[in-house]
């Protein structure tokens, strides 16, 4: 038998069963950067880009994203959420778009794949928008830094 949740034990993928698990308030923080030309990103925070405001846009798409995870990943149970917040921030430093989004729900199964496919989806969003401008941006760090909830209790990078 595997110790994956996910493989059978005749080692084939399945959706797991959550149904005997009992519910409790889960909490995902996931993040992640869009790096670009410090051109753009000026472009960007002065609001000239020919597409729009960049940023809230992004905002919504990671929201969309969230609640789109379970049609994205095969696996992934649809959940209720209660709550998805999505920040985004110039780094100016890193010459990059930060994504920071907390994702909430009271259930059976976490919110992981939630935070996550929100913060792609938001940074995606953010390439779409200034890829007239520089399209060797790059998407990186895409990472969870904090869970909390289930069984495995609290987690943080």
């Amino acid at each position: 038998m595997s110790e994956l949740p996910h493989l059978n034990a005749a080692g084939e993928a399945h959706m797991v069963d959550v149904g005997e698990k009992p519910d409790s308030e889960r909490v995902a923080i996931a993040e992640g950067w869009l790096v670009m030309t410090a051109s753009t990103l000026a472009a960007l925070e002065r609001g000239e880009l020919k597409k729009g405001d960049a940023l809230g846009t992004a905002r919504v798409a990671g929201i969309m994203g969230a609640k789109r995870a379970a049609d994205l990943i095969p696996l992934c149970h649809p959940i209720p959420l209660s709550n998805v917040e999505v920040s985004l921030s110039v780094d100016a430093d890193a010459t990059a778009v930060r994504a920071e989004v907390m994702a909430a729900t009271r259930g059976a199964t976490g919110v992981e794949m939630e935070a996550l496919t929100a913060v792609q989806v938001a940074l995606i969003t953010v390439y779409d928008m200034c890829k007239a401008l520089d399209r060797g941006m790059t998407i990186e760090g895409v990472r969870l830094i904090h869970k909390r909830g289930g069984r495995s209790g609290e987690w943080r990078r």
